[in-house]
């Protein structure tokens, strides 16, 4: 994977918080975090009708059942009728 150095300002008490910690660490704090943005806010896109469910899961990069895992968590109601669920599972 190539790589790139971006600098970021953050609030001195996240900063603090994070001096000690090791790249690997870092790197894993921002994708978790990264995941979980992309998650939420394809949802709500879905949610406000802005995207059919498939194209928030696209947004997201996960699949439509792992969205709909995460949908319910947020209490959503299921977006699968008994047609797309019976194309999740062909």
């Amino acid at each position: 994977m190539a790589e790139k150095t971006l600098k970021v300002t953050l609030p001195a008490l996240l900063a603090q918080e994070l001096e000690e910690a090791n790249q690997e660490f870092l790197l894993e704090v921002f994708m978790r975090g990264l995941r979980a943005l992309k998650i939420e806010r394809a949802l709500e896109e879905y949610a406000r009708g802005d995207v059919s469910f498939g194209a928030a899961a696209r947004m997201a990069g996960v699949s439509r059942s792992e969205l709909a895992r995460h949908a319910y968590a947020r209490g959503m109601e299921s977006p699968f009728t008994p047609e797309t669920l019976k194309e999740e599972l062909e």
